[in-house]
């Protein structure tokens, strides 16, 4: 999925949310559970009351190799789903991945060949050899660790270099940006962290940004809209758990939707004033 196509869809839509699927298998409503395929069911749902909200659905993998096999095809299948029914919404693989280069092409061909997802999530801290083969494939891309929402994001990322004159992120983002292009990279930067998003926009103009950190987090969208929209939004801001799991009993799936079109409306509000 190119650039363009991500714009056109954010302004369909009137909406850059993006729904976390962090489906645990714990935390699933109970009447589920004891269906064969208890997450995928969970997930089917979820998709269907939520995909005219939102322009991209990212999966967190981690939930699904928890499961072992089993989640796996899990994983497989609601990619599937998602690639079927709506070919529209750009699907991310939250795999965090980040090794040397023979091993990310095999990381490469998993997620964009043989199971089609849009984009995956790198860590960049092998450097470029290590990300490389991600971007090697054409309308695919790169989502490169750029500032974190975690509150350990500060044992690393902030230490600064007299010599560089910049910080550990700053100096990630402003060397990793180089080596693809705003039309197959996009860095994430953590929601918590308005300020610096405000710096980051200066380092990188064009990007777009992946933004988790709302809700749940405490992220603010306004100000995290503020200091991160550019022309073409620029902006995929991820939402997970204050929305697929804002209600537990048998109507969960449309407490999500409700969740939903709460934060659309308030990104239509936003693209009205900006764009």
């Amino acid at each position: 999925m190119n650039r363009e196509k991500i714009f056109q869809q954010i302004k369909t839509k009137e909406s850059f949310l993006c729904i976390g699927l962090d489906s645990d298998y714990q935390k699933i409503p109970s009447h589920l559970r004891n269906k064969k395929e208890a997450v995928f069911e969970f997930n089917k749902e979820i998709i269907e009351q939520t995909h005219d909200t939102c322009v991209a659905y990212k999966i967190n993998t981690a939930f699904y190799e928890a499961m072992g096999s089993k989640g796996w095809e899990i994983l497989e299948k609601t990619a599937a789903y998602i690639k079927k029914k709506y070919p529209e919404i750009f699907l991310i693989a939250d795999a965090k991945r980040g090794d040397i280069g023979n091993t990310a092409k095999m990381y490469a061909k998993s997620f964009f060949e043989n199971m089609d997802f849009d984009a995956i999530t790198v860590s960049p801290y092998m450097g470029s050899d290590s990300i490389h083969p991600f971007l090697e494939y054409n309308d695919k891309w790169v989502i490169i660790l750029g500032l974190t929402s975690n509150q350990g994001a500060s044992d690393f990322q902030y230490f600064y270099s007299d010599k560089q004159n910049q910080t550990l992120y700053e100096k990630v983002i402003s060397t990793s940006c180089k080596w693809g292009s705003y039309d197959n990279t996009m860095f994430v930067a953590g929601a918590t962290k308005a300020q610096e998003i405000k710096e980051i926009r200066k380092m990188i103009p064009y990007h777009f940004l992946l933004v988790p950190g709302i809700g749940s987090q405490g992220g603010s969208l306004e100000q995290v809209a503020e200091f991160g929209l550019n022309k073409k939004c620029g902006l995929i801001v991820n939402s997970s758990r204050s929305i697929i799991f804002s209600d537990h009993s048998e109507n969960f799936a449309t407490s999500a939707r409700k969740k939903a079109i709460e934060i659309k409306e308030s990104m239509k509000i936003i693209l009205d004033k900006s764009l």
